[in-house]
């Protein structure tokens, strides 16, 4: 890992819950010596990646963050186009929807909604980077992303969430052949032992994997009829959503294949 590599890393321990972090925390976080550490923060704030509490001296994000976040959606506004699509996606289904762009080797929420019309909500954090590997949204972008990319991910250490969370390359590669047959993936228990999620890829500047749409829903409501019908809903709003950002998608079915209900019904089975 290089030096700006090495300072930039640095920001990813930021969380919703962690808004502000001082030199020491980010010692024991990083597992770097405090020199280094400092440098690397010094030179971040010098930036204005970083800025320090008046008082506590803790550092919080700095004012370059919001410049650049700025500059990036008036030039590809992703947030724009992605927000409506995703509350329709969450009217129509009545539960979370959101979406996501690959980063590295996870995927970063841009949008979602919640009609919240339930007394059990899915919890969502959209601050929390997605693993690829243990969530719907992952293996939807592990399935369509170029192959070397995908071989590069699956050759990483893989954590485990919950007790189902697959993390093991060869139990991976069958849920990946199975999500590009369908166009769909789904994940149950796997990053939250309580959520079934589908997902879907979205695509951007033609056939460019940019990242993926789900729909999270509480297991105790994730009856396979009903996970069947958000399927249909949630393959037309990826491809109407792969559309607004440049993507090039074949037309969208109206349901899933009768088969991919099949298997999502023995899935449930298997995992319950």
């Amino acid at each position: 890992m290089g030096t700006i590599s090495k300072a930039l890393d640095l920001l990813e321990y930021f969380r919703s819950d962690r808004s502000e972090i001082g030199l020491s925390e980010f010692v024991r976080l990083s597992g770097r010596d405090k020199a280094t550490v400092h440098r690397h923060l010094t030179e971040l704030e010098g930036k204005g990646f970083l800025e320090q509490h008046p008082v506590s001296r803790a550092y919080r994000l700095g004012p370059a963050v919001l410049r650049l976040s700025a500059l990036r959606e008036a030039s590809f506004p992703v947030r724009r186009l992605l927000t409506p699509i995703v509350a329709d996606l969450s009217e129509a289904v009545g539960e979370l929807a959101h979406a996501s762009l690959l980063q590295g080797n996870a995927l970063s929420p841009v949008a979602h909604a919640d009609p919240c019309l339930h007394g059990v909500q899915v919890h969502f954090d959209p601050a929390e980077m997605l693993p690829l590997h243990a969530t719907a949204s992952g293996l939807a972008a592990l399935a369509f992303g170029p192959e070397e990319w995908r071989e590069r991910m699956l050759a990483r250490p893989l954590g485990r969430f919950t007790g189902k969370t697959v993390a093991d390359a060869a139990g991976l590669r069958d849920r990946i052949d199975t999500t590009r047959r369908f166009g769909l993936s789904m994940s149950a228990g796997t990053f939250d032992e309580e959520v079934t999620s589908l997902g879907a890829p979205l695509f951007a500047d033609g056939a460019r994997l940019a990242g993926a749409l789900a729909v999270a829903v509480p297991s105790a409501r994730a009856r396979p009829e009903r996970l069947e019908e958000i399927a249909g809903r949630l393959l037309r709003s990826a491809a109407r959503a792969s559309t607004s950002l440049g993507g090039t998608v074949a037309r969208a079915p109206q349901s899933p294949p009768a088969a991919f209900a099949d298997w999502m019904r023995r899935e449930l089975e298997y995992v319950t």
